[in-house]
């Protein structure tokens, strides 16, 4: 939560507080003055109104009475503290909740300090960060607590951080390396053997930015959930077929082999999107793999879902770095690439993509043995009908 949300939270505090503070000794009074029907009913009305009210609020509010124990808890307090056990009002706050930070900052305001502040607590394994306030109700001894959990918003923010600080680094690093060969270009604009040897590299660096860049509008993309997919029955034996072609001049450039196994596989999905995953995992394999080695895609239909596999004998995987390999800029090691070249953004942009036809990706990887990316995805609905449809016999 940000600093204008907490702030929020304070108002919303303060702004129950006052209710309750008005009410509960309103209510008290109005009970014990005159004992007529009319009263009586006028109370339990209110009283309906206000838990209305508090079950319709989405942050957490829990009310205690003087001694500490609940008196009324919303829903979404429920579902932040993970409140499991029934019933609730009449207990110890500290028995529904074992926070001994949450029941100090209730035992400060029912001495009259109101506070707010963040807490841990462990959830099903998890630590999660719960915004906190908690008020004295006037006129009543009691505490209202506000609560809002902000460990997503957290998360967001430090994935936010880590995103401005890699695109800055992946940027700084070609930015400057053009600037200085530039510079090194306007004070000696005479020299042909600088012009020969720089502008090649200028513009394989900026080559690489824009790359870069359109993988970025991939990314931000494909986690906005805005990946459009044009989906349709598309053979991804061709699909693979198609792609391997593109990279035959360039492998054979590198001694590489490039192979292709399997037979007519049918997927529902986006013949381009799936295309591009082929070209991502190929031009990994090929950056990865030295010269006399092979790179080979096979695909195949297993039951109700389609094998795509991109095997190599290049290099390897580390076992550490396996598990973080579809991160965002995740590079095992620059210096292990026969190529360079890559934005760290290619493997993330593919498992977005798998994903989002339903698909799965796993990789698996021996040091110095090689490489192998499997993409399982769910076969069409005309490939699994042609699979069921028994075979007519001959009379």
């Amino acid at each position: 939560m940000s600093g204008a949300d907490a702030g929020t939270l304070v108002v919303l505090a303060a702004l129950i507080g006052g209710i309750l503070g008005y009410s509960l000794p309103r209510r008290s009074r109005l009970a014990t003055a005159n004992g007529t029907v009319s009263v009586q009913e006028g109370v339990e009305e209110r009283d309906a109104r206000f838990e209305e009210l508090l079950q319709a609020i989405t942050v957490g509010i829990i009310v205690l009475d003087a001694r500490g124990y609940v008196t009324s808890l919303n829903a979404a307090a429920g579902t932040i503290f993970a409140i499991r056990s029934r019933p609730t009002v009449g207990r110890a706050l500290i028995e529904l909740i074992p926070s001994y930070e949450l029941d100090r900052r209730v035992r400060d305001a029912l001495s009259g300090h109101p506070s707010r502040g963040t807490i841990l607590l462990t959830r099903a394994g998890e630590e999660r960060t719960i915004t906190v306030a908690t008020l004295p109700v006037d006129g009543d001894g009691g505490v209202l607590v506000v609560a809002a959990d902000e460990t997503r918003m957290q998360e967001l923010e430090q994935t936010r951080r880590e995103f401005v600080s890699s695109v800055s680094h992946e940027l700084r690093t070609p930015l400057s390396s053009i600037k200085l060969m530039v510079e090194t270009l306007l004070d000696r604009p005479d020299d042909a053997e600088a012009r020969a040897m720089f502008l090649p590299r200028i513009h394989l660096e900026v080559e690489r930015m824009v790359r870069l860049v359109a993988d970025l509008l991939e990314m931000a993309r494909a986690e906005f959930g805005h990946l459009r997919l044009r989906r349709r029955d598309v053979d991804l034996h061709a699909v693979a077929a198609a792609t391997l072609r593109t990279f035959e001049q360039r492998a054979a450039a590198n001694n590489v082999a490039l192979h292709l196994a399997g037979n007519a596989t049918y997927v529902d999905g986006d013949e381009e999107r799936l295309s591009q995953v082929l070209i991502n995992l190929v031009d990994n394999a090929l950056r990865h793999t030295p010269g006399g080695g092979a790179v080979t895609v096979s695909v195949t239909p297993r039951q109700a879902e389609a094998i795509l596999q991109v095997r190599d004998t290049g290099t390897g995987i580390p076992y550490r770095d396996l598990p973080h390999i579809f991160e965002r800029f995740y590079v095992v090691d620059r210096s292990r690439a026969r190529e360079p070249g890559g934005t760290g953004l290619g493997l993330s942009i593919v498992k977005h993509i798998v994903e989002a036809h339903g698909g799965v990706i796993t990789a698996e990887s021996e040091l110095g043995i090689g490489s192998s990316f499997t993409c399982t995805l769910p076969l069409s609905r005309s490939a699994l009908l042609s699979e069921t449809r028994p075979e007519k016999t001959a009379p």
